[in-house]
Protein backbone atom coordinates (compact mmCIF):
# COMPACT_ATOMS: atom_id res chain seq x y z
CA UNK A 1 0.00 0.00 0.00
CA UNK A 2 1.64 2.94 -1.29
CA UNK A 3 1.63 6.58 0.95
CA UNK A 4 -1.56 8.26 -0.53
CA UNK A 5 -3.67 5.33 0.03
CA UNK A 6 -2.50 5.27 3.62
CA UNK A 7 -2.91 8.76 3.52
CA UNK A 8 -6.86 8.62 2.46
CA UNK A 9 -7.35 5.72 4.76
CA UNK A 10 -6.42 8.33 7.63
CA UNK A 11 -8.95 10.65 6.90
CA UNK A 12 -11.08 7.56 6.31
CA UNK A 13 -11.93 8.45 2.53
CA UNK A 14 -12.76 4.26 2.34
CA UNK A 15 -15.31 4.63 5.50
CA UNK A 16 -17.85 8.30 4.58
CA UNK A 17 -19.81 7.35 7.43
CA UNK A 18 -18.53 9.95 9.54
CA UNK A 19 -18.49 12.45 6.91
CA UNK A 20 -22.30 11.87 6.07
CA UNK A 21 -23.15 12.15 10.08
CA UNK A 22 -22.10 15.74 10.16
CA UNK A 23 -23.55 16.78 6.98
CA UNK A 24 -27.40 15.72 7.48
CA UNK A 25 -27.64 17.53 10.67
CA UNK A 26 -25.53 20.70 8.86
CA UNK A 27 -27.86 20.57 6.15
CA UNK A 28 -31.28 20.57 7.65
CA UNK A 29 -29.85 23.15 10.24
CA UNK A 30 -29.25 25.13 6.31
CA UNK A 31 -32.88 25.01 5.48
CA UNK A 32 -34.40 25.87 8.71
CA UNK A 33 -32.02 29.16 9.02
CA UNK A 34 -33.22 30.40 5.29
CA UNK A 35 -36.83 29.34 5.00
CA UNK A 36 -35.89 26.94 2.25
CA UNK A 37 -32.99 26.19 -0.17
CA UNK A 38 -30.30 28.34 0.78
CA UNK A 39 -27.87 29.99 -1.53
CA UNK A 40 -25.98 27.42 -3.34
CA UNK A 41 -22.66 28.92 -2.62
CA UNK A 42 -23.02 28.33 1.11
CA UNK A 43 -24.37 24.98 0.06
CA UNK A 44 -21.00 24.08 -1.51
CA UNK A 45 -18.85 25.47 0.91
CA UNK A 46 -20.62 23.90 4.05
CA UNK A 47 -20.34 20.35 2.44
CA UNK A 48 -16.59 20.83 1.49
CA UNK A 49 -15.98 22.07 4.73
CA UNK A 50 -17.93 19.25 6.94
CA UNK A 51 -15.70 16.79 4.76
CA UNK A 52 -12.25 18.57 5.44
CA UNK A 53 -13.23 18.84 9.22
CA UNK A 54 -14.31 15.30 9.54
CA UNK A 55 -11.20 14.51 7.47
CA UNK A 56 -8.54 16.61 10.24
CA UNK A 57 -10.34 15.43 13.49
CA UNK A 58 -9.87 11.64 12.14
CA UNK A 59 -5.74 12.52 11.40
CA UNK A 60 -5.65 14.06 15.30
CA UNK A 61 -7.89 10.73 16.32
CA UNK A 62 -5.18 8.61 15.58
CA UNK A 63 -2.32 10.72 16.21
CA UNK A 64 -3.49 11.05 19.92
CA UNK A 65 -4.95 7.45 20.59
CA UNK A 66 -1.95 5.58 18.62
CA UNK A 67 -0.91 4.39 22.08
CA UNK A 68 -4.33 2.94 22.74
CA UNK A 69 -5.24 2.07 19.08
CA UNK A 70 -2.69 -1.38 19.19
CA UNK A 71 -4.63 -3.03 21.97
CA UNK A 72 -7.92 -2.76 19.95
CA UNK A 73 -8.84 -5.61 16.82
CA UNK A 74 -11.03 -3.44 14.74
CA UNK A 75 -8.23 -0.50 14.80
CA UNK A 76 -4.76 -2.51 15.35
CA UNK A 77 -3.87 -2.07 11.80
CA UNK A 78 -4.50 1.89 11.34
CA UNK A 79 -2.05 3.55 9.57
CA UNK A 80 -0.08 5.28 12.51
CA UNK A 81 -0.78 2.48 14.99
CA UNK A 82 0.82 0.14 12.96
CA UNK A 83 3.52 2.53 11.91
CA UNK A 84 3.21 2.65 8.11
CA UNK A 85 2.78 6.74 8.92
CA UNK A 86 4.39 8.88 11.01
CA UNK A 87 2.59 11.03 13.77
CA UNK A 88 4.27 14.45 13.02
CA UNK A 89 2.66 13.48 8.76
CA UNK A 90 -0.74 12.89 10.56
CA UNK A 91 -0.61 16.21 12.43
CA UNK A 92 1.04 17.70 9.27
CA UNK A 93 -2.27 16.06 7.24
CA UNK A 94 -4.44 17.62 9.79
CA UNK A 95 -3.49 21.11 9.56
CA UNK A 96 -3.29 21.37 6.21
CA UNK A 97 -6.59 20.27 5.87
CA UNK A 98 -8.19 22.57 8.68
CA UNK A 99 -6.40 25.62 6.74
CA UNK A 100 -8.65 24.98 3.56
CA UNK A 101 -11.50 24.52 5.80
CA UNK A 102 -10.92 27.74 6.89
CA UNK A 103 -9.89 29.47 3.83
CA UNK A 104 -13.35 28.21 2.08
CA UNK A 105 -15.33 29.94 5.20
CA UNK A 106 -12.83 33.58 4.96
CA UNK A 107 -15.61 35.16 2.08
CA UNK A 108 -18.06 34.81 5.12
CA UNK A 109 -19.15 37.26 7.82
CA UNK A 110 -17.13 37.79 10.93
CA UNK A 111 -19.46 35.72 13.44
CA UNK A 112 -18.70 33.03 10.88
CA UNK A 113 -14.86 32.60 11.27
CA UNK A 114 -14.84 33.40 14.83
CA UNK A 115 -17.70 30.00 15.31
CA UNK A 116 -15.21 28.24 13.09
CA UNK A 117 -11.99 28.83 15.34
CA UNK A 118 -14.33 27.25 18.08
CA UNK A 119 -15.32 24.65 16.11
CA UNK A 120 -11.70 23.25 15.53
CA UNK A 121 -11.00 23.64 19.33
CA UNK A 122 -13.73 21.49 19.70
CA UNK A 123 -12.32 18.97 17.39
CA UNK A 124 -9.19 18.69 18.06
CA UNK A 125 -9.70 18.22 22.10
CA UNK A 126 -12.37 15.61 21.21
CA UNK A 127 -9.85 12.58 21.30
CA UNK A 128 -8.60 13.81 24.50
CA UNK A 129 -11.93 13.49 26.53
CA UNK A 130 -11.77 9.73 26.11
CA UNK A 131 -9.12 9.75 28.89
CA UNK A 132 -11.03 11.29 32.01
CA UNK A 133 -15.10 11.82 30.84
CA UNK A 134 -16.97 9.74 31.43
CA UNK A 135 -19.09 9.99 29.05
CA UNK A 136 -16.95 11.75 25.56
CA UNK A 137 -19.80 10.69 23.56
CA UNK A 138 -21.41 14.09 24.82
CA UNK A 139 -18.45 15.91 24.21
CA UNK A 140 -18.46 14.69 20.11
CA UNK A 141 -22.31 15.35 20.01
CA UNK A 142 -21.02 19.40 19.98
CA UNK A 143 -18.12 18.49 17.59
CA UNK A 144 -20.27 16.67 15.42
CA UNK A 145 -23.06 18.95 15.55
CA UNK A 146 -21.65 22.83 15.88
CA UNK A 147 -22.20 22.90 12.12
CA UNK A 148 -25.96 23.67 13.04
CA UNK A 149 -24.73 27.08 15.11
CA UNK A 150 -22.50 27.75 12.11
CA UNK A 151 -25.35 27.53 9.41
CA UNK A 152 -27.12 29.66 10.90
CA UNK A 153 -24.53 32.53 11.91
CA UNK A 154 -23.27 32.63 7.91
CA UNK A 155 -27.22 32.50 6.31
CA UNK A 156 -28.89 34.82 9.19
CA UNK A 157 -25.55 36.48 10.94
CA UNK A 158 -26.75 35.89 14.16
CA UNK A 159 -27.09 32.58 16.38
CA UNK A 160 -30.79 32.36 17.82
CA UNK A 161 -31.83 30.09 20.64
CA UNK A 162 -33.38 27.75 17.84
CA UNK A 163 -29.53 27.00 16.46
CA UNK A 164 -28.28 26.11 20.02
CA UNK A 165 -32.15 23.65 21.00
CA UNK A 166 -31.16 21.96 17.21
CA UNK A 167 -27.68 21.45 18.92
CA UNK A 168 -28.23 20.16 21.54
CA UNK A 169 -30.66 17.58 19.80
CA UNK A 170 -27.50 16.48 17.59
CA UNK A 171 -25.93 15.54 20.93
CA UNK A 172 -28.78 13.12 22.07
CA UNK A 173 -28.26 11.62 18.42
CA UNK A 174 -24.95 11.31 18.64
CA UNK A 175 -24.62 9.71 22.03
CA UNK A 176 -26.89 7.43 20.44
CA UNK A 177 -25.17 6.52 17.54
CA UNK A 178 -21.53 6.47 18.63
CA UNK A 179 -22.78 4.56 21.64
CA UNK A 180 -23.64 1.85 19.41
CA UNK A 181 -20.36 2.22 17.72
CA UNK A 182 -18.27 2.32 21.25
CA UNK A 183 -20.31 -1.15 21.89
CA UNK A 184 -18.07 -2.77 19.46
CA UNK A 185 -15.33 -1.66 20.85
CA UNK A 186 -16.36 -2.38 25.09
CA UNK A 187 -14.28 -5.20 25.99
CA UNK A 188 -11.15 -3.70 24.89
CA UNK A 189 -11.81 -0.45 25.96
CA UNK A 190 -12.35 -1.85 29.49
CA UNK A 191 -9.09 -3.07 29.46
CA UNK A 192 -6.77 -0.61 28.39
CA UNK A 193 -8.76 2.31 30.59
CA UNK A 194 -10.22 4.37 27.81
CA UNK A 195 -14.26 5.92 29.13
CA UNK A 196 -16.86 5.68 26.70
CA UNK A 197 -20.45 5.93 27.15
CA UNK A 198 -21.23 1.94 26.78
CA UNK A 199 -18.65 1.80 29.70
CA UNK A 200 -20.28 4.38 31.89
CA UNK A 201 -24.08 3.42 30.45
CA UNK A 202 -23.40 -0.40 31.49
CA UNK A 203 -26.48 -2.83 31.70
CA UNK A 204 -28.55 0.89 30.43
CA UNK A 205 -27.36 1.06 27.62
CA UNK A 206 -29.61 -0.13 25.54
CA UNK A 207 -32.61 1.61 27.02
CA UNK A 208 -30.65 4.89 27.36
CA UNK A 209 -29.77 4.94 23.58
CA UNK A 210 -33.46 4.24 22.83
CA UNK A 211 -34.05 7.34 25.00
CA UNK A 212 -31.62 9.61 23.37
CA UNK A 213 -33.34 8.91 19.72
CA UNK A 214 -36.64 9.80 21.29
CA UNK A 215 -35.17 13.11 23.02
CA UNK A 216 -33.59 13.96 19.92
CA UNK A 217 -36.64 13.63 17.99
CA UNK A 218 -39.12 15.04 20.16
CA UNK A 219 -36.87 18.13 19.98
CA UNK A 220 -36.39 18.17 16.38
CA UNK A 221 -40.47 17.86 16.34
CA UNK A 222 -40.39 21.17 18.25
CA UNK A 223 -38.11 23.19 16.60
CA UNK A 224 -39.71 22.17 13.31
CA UNK A 225 -43.44 23.04 13.98
CA UNK A 226 -42.24 26.45 15.47
CA UNK A 227 -40.60 27.11 12.42
CA UNK A 228 -44.11 25.71 10.30
CA UNK A 229 -43.17 22.67 8.94
CA UNK A 230 -46.09 20.47 8.86
CA UNK A 231 -47.14 17.10 6.91
CA UNK A 232 -43.66 16.37 5.14
CA UNK A 233 -41.71 16.92 7.95
CA UNK A 234 -43.83 14.82 10.20
CA UNK A 235 -43.39 11.91 7.86
CA UNK A 236 -39.04 12.16 8.15
CA UNK A 237 -39.81 12.25 11.86
CA UNK A 238 -41.65 8.84 12.04
CA UNK A 239 -39.85 7.28 9.42
CA UNK A 240 -37.05 8.27 11.68
CA UNK A 241 -38.48 6.86 14.43
CA UNK A 242 -38.83 3.71 12.62
CA UNK A 243 -35.76 2.99 11.82
CA UNK A 244 -34.58 3.92 15.52
CA UNK A 245 -37.10 0.84 16.82
CA UNK A 246 -35.25 -1.04 13.50
CA UNK A 247 -31.55 0.07 15.66
CA UNK A 248 -33.28 -1.57 18.86
CA UNK A 249 -33.51 -4.92 17.01
CA UNK A 250 -30.09 -4.95 16.24
CA UNK A 251 -28.41 -3.81 19.82
CA UNK A 252 -30.50 -5.22 21.80
CA UNK A 253 -28.14 -8.61 22.21
CA UNK A 254 -25.26 -6.39 22.14
CA UNK A 255 -23.39 -8.37 18.79
CA UNK A 256 -20.11 -6.50 17.81
CA UNK A 257 -21.38 -7.21 14.14
CA UNK A 258 -24.66 -6.18 14.62
CA UNK A 259 -24.30 -3.04 16.77
CA UNK A 260 -21.85 -1.60 14.13
CA UNK A 261 -24.45 -2.59 11.27
CA UNK A 262 -27.16 -0.54 13.54
CA UNK A 263 -24.03 2.76 13.91
CA UNK A 264 -23.63 2.98 10.33
CA UNK A 265 -27.57 2.50 9.44
CA UNK A 266 -28.29 5.96 11.11
CA UNK A 267 -26.94 7.80 7.94
CA UNK A 268 -30.79 6.64 6.76
CA UNK A 269 -31.91 7.96 9.73
CA UNK A 270 -30.43 11.53 9.39
CA UNK A 271 -31.06 11.68 5.63
CA UNK A 272 -34.83 10.63 5.99
CA UNK A 273 -35.00 13.58 8.27
CA UNK A 274 -33.30 16.07 6.01
CA UNK A 275 -35.52 14.61 3.35
CA UNK A 276 -38.80 15.86 5.12
CA UNK A 277 -37.24 19.01 5.89
CA UNK A 278 -36.80 19.83 2.56
CA UNK A 279 -40.31 18.76 0.73
CA UNK A 280 -42.03 20.67 3.59
CA UNK A 281 -40.42 23.66 2.46
CA UNK A 282 -40.33 22.54 -1.54
CA UNK A 283 -43.93 21.73 -1.74
CA UNK A 284 -45.76 24.37 0.24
Amino acid sequence: MNKLQLYFRLIRLNKPIGTVLLLWPTLYAMWLAAGGVPDWRLLVIFTLGTFLMRSAGCAINDYADRDFDKHVKRTAQRPITSGRISGKEAVAIAAILSIVAFCLILPLNALTRQMSVAALIIAGTYPYFKRFFAIPQAYLGIAFGFGIPMAFAAIQNQVPPLAWLLLIGNIFWTLAYDTEYAMVDRDDDLKIGIKTSAITFGRYDVAIIMLCYALHLAILLVCGWQQGLRFWFVAGLAAAAGIACYHYTLIRHRERDACFRAFNHNNWLGGVIFLGVALDYALR
